[in-house]
């Protein structure tokens, strides 16, 4: 069971260093692309993460380096 500091140090990770995209989909397609992406040895987070790269990074115009 986590601690009470293990889980605030997670929730400070997550508010920190990474953001939340929602994905919608028709109900029971969650558990097909899970299936698939586990298929592929994947997480269905990884997955869709992977598949959204991929495509931004076919576009030539694309840099993936953040401007500040």
């Amino acid at each position: 069971m986590a601690t009470k500091a293990h889980l605030e140090g997670n929730k400070r990770y997550l508010s920190e260093k990474v953001e939340t995209i929602a994905v919608r989909v028709p109900k029971g397609e969650k558990e097909i692309i899970k299936a698939f992406a586990a298929q592929k040895g994947k997480s269905l987070n990884k997955y869709v993460v992977d598949l959204i790269y991929a495509d931004m990074k076919a576009n030539e115009n694309f840099n993936l380096k953040k401007e500040d």
